[in-house]
């Protein structure tokens, strides 16, 4: 049991490790030309492998529910999320020098708390009508991170703008416009997902439960961000809500996601334990 733990240990460093060259190329770049060129790949492929890797041996067999695996699946998705929209559009791979941090500081988390005890998965729903909700509930939160992050992008550069004082970070970021752009096509990409999200956590509870809503504290933030997400949408496209009051409902509907995913979890597996 202890020589398991120390060699999950050891995956999990090796995991955080590979994340880190990826994290620290765009900061080391400041001050300098942004480029989307083969470093930038080999980097972001040795991120997106890492915690790749070590997701699916934790997964292998049975779907772990523990806060530390949800972590590391969450961080894996969103840098498989990354790879595919910065090879899709044309400015989302500037977003790195914001986002790869950001997981770091997850992948830290997740090996602060790797031993931490995991409530069973308690469902007698068919077993592969749950594992796509799992996977839809992981492409939602990921793609949900990545509109967080151009909003946040957003109020950064907005501010840059107004203050009249662009730094070394906003000049490596998208512009306003391309971040808007970005913001708007992640939002309705996550606002799709996190309703068929919806759709398949209520489908399980009426197969397990008889009834397709059970308010928890999961359901109820889930619901308030699909909300504030619609809510902002719509706004957007009628009356043209933008830049920094836009990035501020993204940032509200992340931590209300937030509270959905990672923060139930959190509460359950290590503060009640």
């Amino acid at each position: 049991m202890l020589s398991m733990g120390m060699g999950n240990s050891l995956l999990g460093i090796t995991a955080l490790l590979a994340l880190l060259p990826a994290a620290l190329l765009p900061w080391r770049r400041l001050g300098t030309q942004p480029e989307r060129d083969g470093v930038f790949w080999a980097v972001t492929a040795v991120a997106v492998v890492g915690p790749g890797c070590w997701s699916f041996l934790q997964m292998a067999g049975a779907w772990r529910t523990g806060f530390s695996a949800a972590l590391w699946v969450t961080v894996a998705a969103t840098m498989v999320s990354f790879a595919v929209v910065s090879a899709l559009t044309r400015q989302a791979w500037r977003l790195a020098p914001l986002l790869l941090p950001y997981l770091v500081g997850f992948a830290l988390v997740a090996l602060v708390w790797q031993r931490a005890p995991e409530r069973p998965l308690l469902t007698s729903t068919n077993q592969p009508w749950l594992e796509a909700h799992i996977v839809v509930s992981v492409a939602t939160y990921a793609l949900a991170t990545l509109a967080a992050v151009a909003g946040l992008a957003v109020f950064l550069q907005e501010r840059a703008l107004k203050s009249r004082q662009p730094t070394a970070l906003t000049r490596h970021l998208p512009s306003i416009a391309d971040s808007e752009t970005l913001l708007v096509r992640l939002l309705l990409a996550a606002g799709a997902v996190l309703l068929l999200d919806l759709l398949t956590g209520m489908s399980i509870n009426y197969l397990n439960l008889g009834t397709p809503l059970r308010l928890d504290h999961k359901t109820l933030f889930s619901l308030l961000s699909f909300v504030v997400i619609v809510g902002l949408l719509a706004a957007h496209y009628r009356t043209g809500v933008r830049g920094r009051r836009a990035a501020r409902y993204v940032l509200l509907g992340y931590l209300l996601l937030t509270l959905a995913y990672p923060g139930v979890k959190f509460v359950t597996d290590i503060l009640i334990g």
